[in-house]
Parts: C-alpha cells; sequence; structure tokens
C-alpha cells in the first residue's frame, strides 16, 4: 500500500495572495483522492517531530530561536517568510511526515510526503522557505535507530540541495547527490558528494541521458540501503524559477526511472515534493501527481 503523509497545516499560513502557489498543497490530496489514484486509506496525518530528532541535525541554538521566533532579523529575511507559531508548527509536522513515511517505506518499498523537500535549511539556520530540513532529519533518524545503514539522497530539485550537502558533508554513510541548474539559486554552491550542474535550457533527452547514466553508477559505487528522493517538478520549462526545458512527460520519465530503479533493487525509497512554481497550478498539480501515480502503479 502506498502511504502518504499529508496534514491539514500543510496548507501553508501564507497561501492567500502569495507570490508563490502554496495552494498545490491542499489542491494535490484531492486532486489524487478524486481521480481514483489514492483512497483515504493511502493517507496519514503526522504529528509535530520529536525535537530530540531534530538536533541530531540542526543546532540548538538555532533551533532554540527558531522555537521561540527569536531569530536574528536577516536569518528571517533569508527564510523568506514572516515567522510565525503556525509557521513552525507546520515545518514540525512535514518533518515527522518524511520520518513517518520512511518507516512506511520500509514496509511498503515506497512512501510519499505530500510536502517537505525543504533542503536549503542548514544544520544553524534556515534559507529560502526552508526552517528545518527534513530528509536530513529522517536520515539521521533511521541512521541513530539502526533502520539503515548507508542513506542516499537523491535530490532532483532544479536547485541544489545546500543545506543537505553542509548537513551530511563530513558523513560517509550518507551520500548526497544533487542534480540542478547551473546557473540558478543558490548562486553560491555548497559541496555535495555528487553535483551536476546543468546549463540552461538542458531539454528531456539530455536530462534523462545523464541521469540513467548517472544514478547506477552511484548505486554500485554507495551500495546504499535507503533512498531519499526529492523529486522538484521546477526542472519544467514552464517553471517560474528554474531555467531548464524538460516537458511534463520527461519529468514524468524522471519520476519512473528513478522509483522503478530502486523498488526492482529492493531498497526502500521516501519521496518529498520539493519545488514547482509553474504560473498555471493544474500543470503544477500535474507534474506532482504524476509522482503518486507512479508509485501507486508500482506498489499494485
Amino acid at each position: 500500500m502506498l502511504k502518504i503523509a499529508f496534514h491539514p497545516c500543510y496548507e501553508h499560513p501564507l497561501k492567500k495572495g502569495h507570490r508563490f502557489p502554496m495552494e498545490k498543497y491542499d489542491l494535490l490530496p484531492k486532486q489524487l483522492l478524486h481521480e481514483g489514484t489514492c483512497t483515504g486509506d493511502n493517507f496519514f496525518e503526522p504529528k509535530p517531530v520529536n525535537e530530540l530528532d531534530i538536533l541530531r541535525v540542526h543546532t540548538k541554538d538555532y533551533i532554540n530561536n527558531l522555537v521561540s521566533l527569536n531569530l536574528p532579523k536577516n536569518e528571517v529575511r533569508a527564510i523568506g517568510f514572516p515567522l510565525s507559531k503556525e509557521l513552525v508548527k507546520r515545518e514540525f509536522i512535514i518533518t515527522q511526515g518524511t520520518i513517518d513515511a520512511a518507516k512506511f517505506a520500509l514496509q511498503y518499498g515506497i512512501a510519499m510526503n505530500i510536502a517537505g523537500g525543504t533542503h536549503h535549511a542548514f544544520s544553524n539556520r534556515g534559507e529560502a522557505f526552508c526552517l528545518l530540513n527534513d530528509q536530513a532529519v529522517a536520515a539521521a533518524y533511521l541512521q541513530f535507530h539502526k533502520f539503515a545503514k548507508k542513506i542516499l539522497i537523491v535530490d532532483l530539485d532544479v536547485h541544489q540541495g545546500n543545506g543537505t550537502a553542509e548537513i551530511f558533508k563530513d558523513n560517509v554513510d550518507v551520500f548526497t547527490f544533487s542534480m540542478h541548474g547551473e546557473k540558478n539559486y543558490p548562486f553560491r554552491k555548497e559541496v555535495s558528494d555528487l553535483d551536476i550542474a546543468l546549463p540552461n535550457k538542458t531539454n528531456d533527452e539530455r536530462y534523462l541521458s545523464i541521469l540513467k547514466k548517472t544514478l547506477p553508477k552511484i548505486y554500485e559505487a554507495e551500495q546504499p540501503d535507503f533512498v531519499f528522493y526529492l523529486s522538484g517538478v521546477d526542472i519544467l520549462s514552464s517553471d517560474k524559477l528554474g531555467k531548464l526545458s524538460c516537458t511534463l512527460e520527461g519529468c514524468k520519465e524522471r519520476d519512473r526511472f528513478v522509483l522503478e530503479f530502486f523498488k526492482q533493487k529492493g531498497i526502500p525509497i521516501t519521496c518529498a515534493m520539493g519545488g514547482g512554481y509553474s504560473p498555471d497550478i493544474k500543470m503544477i498539480i500535474e507534474a506532482h501527481a504524476n509522482t503518486f501515480r507512479i508509485a501507486s502503479d508500482l506498489l499494485d
């Protein structure tokens, strides 16, 4: 069974009137239910994450200041959202959603989080709409509880996973792979275990060719026993914040390749949605929904 983390608070506090399409977190589960890809049994509501689990990844000073809404003004500006109790609670719940999805992946093979993929959160600060690094926290959780030994993070959002790279830069048991736009945010990149920076206008053929050559090599070299996948749909040519030229079908083929590859290897995989900022909300929902449709088909 495909298990999917979703909580009503995923509907972002700044949804109305914000310049980014935050309503996707509300519309996506409705679409999956409407079309019959999912039923109510597929969804679960996570609770807020335990602070001890966060502190395996984030510094105590940062978390204390975040919870008390006492971050310096420059750090709040870097996050990009006005800080509020509702926003912090949302991040705590999203992070637990990824932990819970990881545990369901151990049971079923694949599990999802409607939100998550907050890869710009560093160990000691937030950045670019990311407060907590949900996949990093979940990876540390799995290793601490000995559910996994070697973890691979496959980050295919159009933006480099700079926070994730910083967090795991000295951890030989977590391999970070980011394939992203070369001339896109963050303009000062961190160093992942493997970074592939793509030129502007990279199309489906080139994108998929690189990915299909690279991912099997990483698997053979690293032999992970768990995978986190960040499936941002901001690689689409229509995306306001991306600079690549992938189509809806190319994005779907990307997801199919990644999910099928690890399913065939018997490696559990947890997927978080990441970015998607096309002007047409229908395009965003369709692109994200494809990821869930593929996962559901693979578990049938």
